[in-house]
């Protein structure tokens, strides 16, 4: 145990975190995590589901049936992310020693484009504030840096400072304009609206930006329930201070601040399965904020979120079916044996699972019991789309911890050692990416929820920060589709391209899917 001093304990106890999880924290940067072994990549012939026309409608049907019938839905948003990231090229170029941006740079797409760009008007409002004149007036008179600066730094626009989720994205031409976050709101009362027209949405956002969420709730929803004819029921939730991690030295020893206090850092976005456990919902929809389209570019989107979301009940009413089979029969042999086998047909054929413990040699009693905690977990469909060189992680068959099964799991490159050369040739030869879009049924077959805390995997990465100049090491805790999912039945769908499309800079929302 790591000798605590009182004004540690305090710390750790204000925090919500006990001093046996900080120990494990230490113990992890000492032994580090180990790599997960991969099977094989998920591809359409192996895993990855390709819905044919009669399988889509039949589950446009579920969905409707389901919510037609008081289904209880909600939209997952995780929004807490500064756009600083979006802003990186424009931040070089204003900070940087030429007047002019290089030919063909980001910085010279943005300034060639203003027209095209949602928020010009915005822009040239700050740039009238801050210079006497506006952007297309400081263009001619080649003044890029005051318009570039206009847009990113705090007295201008400050989008360089705001989280996502509240900047202009999208123009329509009726001459209004919509954020990311309002289009998360059109989006959901598409194919999210239950019964009287309700739409429930869950964003998390950070403590610093929490009242600037509620206060663009508080401007917008109006219209937006006029818009579409519903009703919205918005939650917000923070990442908890008992899911930060301990930070340490080079060296692996506490890492402590100029008044000799421990030192935090948040454990990445893995941490909102905290957040997403203490939702109380059947049926899940998990995006990324950023990634949204103007209306008119909106149709595959609503289209597949409806079928993955009937998919995903479809793969429900089979698990339910055999469970039901295999625990009324329990004390008839013959009829057991029979569930067993059509239950384990289902979890290798449908859930693409496979476990040592299912095998024919092993005893019935021994199968049933890993039938039951196979399918008494969380399930998730999850959107795949075909891999055209956009960044995110991928579909694969990896084992398990202990090494007895193998299921779809969702992995970045961090969690594979691409040392060895089999891995290596594997993500060399993956066929699709994660694009984030998950659909997920967080309740038990009672209507009981699932503590999903009990399904994360013990994995993570540890990465290299600084503070004040000092070298620190931070651990950062498994994605919350990656780890934090690790231990749920999974299916894997293909999605065509068109439902992704992130807004990573702001030079993406240049792309034709935001654009009318």
């Amino acid at each position: 145990m790591t000798a605590f001093t009182p004004a540690d304990l305090e710390q750790l106890k204000e925090r919500g975190i006990s001093a046996e999880t900080v120990d494990a924290q230490l113990e992890r940067f000492r032994t580090g995590f180990p790599y997960l072994k991969i099977d094989s990549p998920s591809s359409t012939d192996n895993g990855i589901l390709v819905v044919d026309d009669e399988l889509a409608e039949d589950a446009e049907e579920r969905w409707k049936e389901f919510l037609g019938a008081g289904g209880d839905v909600l939209k997952f948003v995780p929004a807490s992310g500064a756009a600083s990231r979006m802003f990186k090229a424009m931040f070089a170029f204003v900070n940087g020693a030429d007047d002019e941006p290089a030919p063909g740079s980001a910085a010279d797409e943005i300034i060639r484009n203003l027209e095209r760009l949602a928020f010009r008007k915005e822009l040239d409002a700050a740039c009238v504030r801050l210079y006497g004149a506006d952007s297309a007036a400081l263009r001619e008179a080649k003044r890029y840096k005051d318009i570039i600066g206009a847009l990113v730094r705090p007295e201008g626009l400050n989008y360089g400072g705001l989280p996502k989720a509240v900047l202009t994205f999208h123009a329509y031409p009726d001459g209004t304009t919509r954020t990311a976050l309002e289009e998360q709101l059109a989006e959901g009362a598409q194919y999210a609206a239950g019964r009287g027209g309700k739409v429930r949405l869950h964003f998390t956002v950070s403590a610093e930006h929490d009242e600037l969420f509620r206060r663009k709730l508080a401007e917008t929803v109006p219209a937006m329930e006029a818009c579409f004819g519903v009703k919205y029921d918005i939650t917000l939730s923070q990442q908890k201070p008992s899911t930060d991690t301990i930070a340490v030295t080079p060296d692996n020893e506490l890492f402590r601040d100029a008044e000799g206090k421990l030192v935090f850092r948040p454990g990445g976005h893995g941490a909102l399965i905290e957040n997403l456990s203490d939702i109380d919902a059947t049926v899940v929809f998990i995006k990324n904020i950023d990634n949204v389209v103007s209306g008119s570019h909106r149709g595959d989107t609503v289209k597949y979120k409806r079928l993955l979301g009937g998919m995903l009940l479809l793969v429900h009413d089979e698990i339910e079916e055999h469970l039901k089979a295999l625990n009324e029969v329990y004390d008839e042999a013959e009829d057991l044996e029979e569930a067993v086998l059509d239950a384990t047909d289902f979890v290798e054929d449908t859930l693409c699972m496979r476990s040592e413990r299912l095998s024919m040699d092993r005893p019935l009693q021994e199968r049933w019991t890993e039938l039951n905690r196979i399918l008494r977990r969380p399930l998730r469909v999850c959107g795949m789309v075909r891999n055209e060189g956009e960044p995110g992680g991928g579909p694969y068959n990896a084992y398990s911890g202990d090494g007895t099964s193998v299921a779809p799991q969702i992995l970045e490159s961090t969690q594979i050692d691409l040392s060895k050369s089999e891995n290596a040739e594997m993500m060399k030869h993956a066929t699709h990416f994660n694009p984030v879009d998950l659909v997920c049924y967080l309740k038990d077959t009672d209507g009981r929820s699932f503590d999903l805390r009990k399904h994360v995997e013990a994995t993570g990465f540890i990465s290299e920060k600084s503070l004040g100049g000092r070298e620190l090491r931070a651990l950062e805790l498994p994605g919350l589709w990656n780890g934090a999912m690790s231990d749920w039945s999974t299916v894997f769908v293909e999605v065509p391209a068109t439902t992704f499309n992130p807004v990573k800079t702001v030079n993406d929302l240049l792309r034709p899917a935001h654009q009318q």
